[in-house]
């Protein structure tokens, strides 16, 4: 039984289930996450467009202007090709200026 040293999780080490030795299957996922969208935010500028915003990764979102393929996130495991056709149809904003801007359309 192997112990996650990110999150604490017991574990029964299964390379096929993406299990390393140090960290389970959740917490790699959650890297490989956390890796794609800083790929994403600095390949649109790394900050908000409107304010300027770049403070906390978690803040920042990708705003759709044109028709939708996918969402940005949750597709962690697709081609980094294919990631960045779909970037190329968003503009980066911060959640409050992500917000304004649905609300825009009441």
């Amino acid at each position: 039984m192997n112990k996650c040293k990110t999150c604490g999780r017991e574990y029964f080490y299964d390379r096929k289930k993406g299990h390393t030795k140090t960290k389970c299957n959740s917490c790699m996922a959650n890297n490989r996450r956390m890796k794609l969208k800083k790929k994403c935010v600095e390949y649109k500028g790394g900050k908000c467009i409107r304010c300027g915003y770049h403070k906390c990764l978690d803040a920042l979102t990708f705003h759709h202007v044109e028709q939708k393929t996918f969402a940005i996130s949750g597709n962690h495991c697709r081609k980094w090709e294919v990631v960045k056709v779909e970037l190329d149809k968003c503009i980066l904003l911060c959640a409050n200026c992500h917000a304004e801007e649905h609300s825009r359309g009441r």
